[in-house]
């Protein structure tokens, strides 16, 4: 049967469309269990039913015409129950319910199996025969396992819209994703496609590689316009750290990256269209394994910009409207900022992507111009979309089709309320962040890009309570130079002074490598990563050294981050380069001073290790996104337990109490800069906890100011105490939303259905 099986999934993955496949699927499931019937019933999210999709043995005629909710008939008592039903007489069974159009009156025997993906239940498979059959366990456990293959298949072909199905008019369809960009929008769905396929071009050998070399430079010209114009158009909206995105892209197709990548390819015997394709494949499947999720993101900057080269390459132009109607929901399978950058500023009211997580590019601009952005959006039939009205719910991960006018207006009623609150909030973004009984909590802003020098966030913030260092590495072909740092770090650390700038030391390794710089490991987590990676390099870490302190030259702004330590020798090591550095720029001539050190607390290991830590550190800094991954074993990237990672869990948060208490008792600075700092809630647990600093995205900043200057620090002291007493995720939040109802901060939390 396992030979069967690979045969059928063979035959299955080789299919010219999912229709097609569908088609060979039930007649080899037919003809391989020696029944009469084997049918498909896809749940369809537009108008939650089953419908009857493929079949062979009941009426063609039934296909796209029978439907049923969950729970009705068998069919839909399998999609419920989420398990497999074996009958021998299904006639008998009191949930039986006759469809007359299927003419499936003739069958007794019934086996019915959900297919799941990911926890969401996308169809059933159902097998069928006239005599009365007990199927037995080797006919189920075959049944069950051709459900789980094709899950993925169908997964996809439902969010790229590769499976045909019936259109039925009206009703309103509900979505789900992940929550990229906070806000609300209703609007009209224009989906926008890719401007050309990477994955289908052929390779031929060129006749003539320079031409093919003059036209690959052309192609990239254009392109560089295109962003370069996207920019401009950009430019008044959003701050320069969100703008260097576009410089990112530039750099991206410069001379010394992919230009001279794809020239070497086309001169070792290939056409332009297929090097670009060999090059950008290389790099987006490199990418797609980090760790990081900021990096990782980054596949999808490059895959957009592989795309638009080969439009040019193959003379077409990108699909795009010409017109965007007013209120434009952006939808797509993966949206790029340089798409973003194409729609009339006035125009674009919210974006909606197939793939994509909160750290992509998109999402980061999206946040910083205010656009709510729902990504990760995998049900999505976007043939389907195109011109629908809809509603968009940045908060929640929802987007809805064809609204009904209740739910509309309802949407209308929150999102002039949220525009209200942004407004009162807006007048005391320059008040410090004290609470009402005077304690004064420091916000800081995380930065990852090139430079944030937007003037009127310095009179709001204590300083950059994290900057990630590692994107210079990642767009060069090689170890970037100490000059090519030191300028760098010179323009963030100038931005921001006098105020402090965390800066943190390169952070790669496992999963997370660079492209010159490969490492293979089969359990990255745990691998050879952050600061074990630059020891084991000092000559990549006295450069990188050398350069931050260069930079900090007269400014003396500057803090120093070290990365994923482990235990106290790899403090002491680090201080030992760090200290020869100071040496070797003073006998150059170069006076620098100290800089304070840090620690980032994101291994478990260190918080039993704070006392030996705090003596040799000037302050902790707490990445409570990776600490709270690591203590619940949850990879919060992987879609099949990314549910599990939960930062009110009992567990975490009994942690980071405990951290907070030992950082008190050493009379140690300690900063928390994940994501828990930019949730209002979150930061009223963190001060009570006794954390002296919170950083955290800019867009957070308003409504976390605005909670913390209306809490007492005794008051969030007793909410610690209250939620450390609560033994579930669920009971912590519904804790917490309640007690923010009592101090009249319901408001600050994403507004409820």
């Amino acid at each position: 049967m396992l030979e069967v099986l690979r045969r059928i999934i063979q035959e299955v993955n080789g299919a010219r469309n999912l229709d097609a496949a569908l088609a060979t699927m039930v007649r080899r499931i037919r003809k391989a269990m020696r029944t009469d019937v084997c049918s498909f019933y896809l749940f369809d999210h537009a108008i939650d039913r089953l419908v009857l999709m493929e079949t062979i043995g009941l009426r063609a005629q039934a296909v796209g015409r029978v439907s049923l909710e969950v729970g009705e008939g068998l069919v839909g008592l399998v999609a419920k129950r989420e398990e497999p039903l074996n009958l021998e007489d299904a006639q008998a069974h009191p949930q039986f319910r006759y469809f007359e159009a299927t003419g499936e009156e003739r069958y007794s025997s019934f086996l019915g199996v959900p297919i799941i993906h990911q926890r969401r239940m996308l169809g059933v498979l159902v097998v069928q025969q006239s005599e009365k059959r007990r199927f037995d366990e080797e006919d189920e456990a075959f049944l069950v396992t051709m459900a789980a293959q094709l899950a993925g298949v169908l997964a996809h072909a439902l969010a790229t819209g590769g499976l045909n199905r019936p259109s039925i008019p009206g009703g309103q369809a509900r979505f789900t994703g992940v929550a990229a960009s906070p806000g609300m929008a209703i609007g009209e769905a224009v989906v926008i496609a890719a401007p050309a396929d990477l994955n289908s071009v052929p390779d031929l050998i060129p006749t003539d590689v320079e031409y093919e070399i003059a036209r690959l430079k052309e192609a990239i010209g254009r392109v560089r316009d295109e962003i370069r114009a996207a920019g401009e158009r950009l430019a008044s909206r959003i701050s320069a750290q969100e703008l260097a995105l576009f410089d990112v892209y530039q750099q991206m197709l410069s001379e010394a990256a992919l230009s001279q990548e794809v020239e070497k390819r086309i001169r070792e015997g290939q056409w332009a269209p297929g090097a670009l394709a060999d090059v950008v494949r290389r790099h987006v499947q490199y990418l797609e394994r980090v760790d990081d999720n900021y990096l990782r993101e980054r596949a999808a900057d490059v895959r957009d910009l592989g795309r638009r080269v080969l439009a040019h390459l193959q003379e077409e132009t990108p699909q795009t409207p010409e017109v965007y109607p007013d209120s434009t929901i952006l939808v797509g399978d993966e949206i790029s900022v340089a798409m973003l950058g194409e729609v009339p500023r006035d125009k674009l009211a919210g974006l909606v992507s197939v793939r994509g997580s909160s750290t992509s590019h998109v999402a980061i601009v999206a946040r910083a111009m205010g656009i709510p952005t729902v990504l990760g959006m995998v049900d999505l039939p976007l043939p389907r979309l195109g011109g629908n009205r809809v509603v968009l719910d940045g908060h929640r991960g929802r987007l809805f089709v064809r609204p009904s006018p209740e739910l509309e207006s309802h949407y209308q009623s929150l999102i002039d309320e949220e525009r209200a609150l942004m407004a009162v909030l807006e007048q005391e973004q320059d008040l410090p962040s004290r609470t009402p009984d005077g304690h004064d909590m420091p916000l800081m802003v995380n930065t990852g890009l090139a430079v944030d020098a937007v003037a009127s966030l310095k009179s709001r913030i204590g300083g950059v309570g994290l900057y990630r260092t590692e994107v210079p590495f990642m767009i060069t072909e090689r170890f970037p130079g100490e000059q090519e740092q030191t300028r760098l770090y010179r323009d963030q650390l100038e931005s921001f002074a006098p105020l402090p700038v965390v800066m943190r030391t390169l952070d790669i390794g496992g999963d997370k490598d660079l492209p010159y710089f490969p490492i293979e490991e089969a359990n990255p987590f745990l691998g050879w990563r952050g600061i074990r990676v630059t020891l084991d390099h000092p000559e990549v870490l006295m450069v990188q050294l050398r350069a931050m302190l260069r930079a900090s030259q007269g400014l003396d702004n500057l803090q120093v981050l070290l990365p994923m330590v482990t235990n106290v020798d790899e403090v002491d090591d680090a201080l030992r380069l760090l200290d020869r550095a100071i040496l070797e720029l003073g006998e150059e001539g170069v006076a620098v001073k100290r800089p304070k050190v840090g620690v980032m607390l994101e291994v478990p290991a260190t918080l039993y290790q704070l006392d030996a830590l705090a003596a040799r550190a000037d302050f902790f800094s707490v990445g409570s996104n990776d600490l709270t991954q690591y203590l619940l074993a949850v990879d919060r990237n992987n879609p099949r337990v990314a549910e599990l990672y939960d930062a009110n869990h009992p567990a975490v948060l009994a942690a980071m109490a405990r951290l907070g208490e030992d950082s008190r008792r050493l009379a140690m600075p300690t900063s928390v800069c994940g994501e828990m700092a930019g949730d209002p809630a979150g930061a009223l647990l963190l001060m009570g906890m006794g954390f002296t600093t919170l950083s955290m995205n800019a867009p957070s900043l308003p409504r976390v100011r605005a909670a913390i200057r209306r809490v007492s620090l005794a008051s969030a002291r007793e909410l610690v105490e209250e939620t450390l007493r609560l033994d579930s995720p669920h009971a912590v939040r519904q804790h917490l939303e309640t007690r923010l109802g009592e101090w009249q901060l319901a408001h600050l939390l994403p507004p409820k259905d």
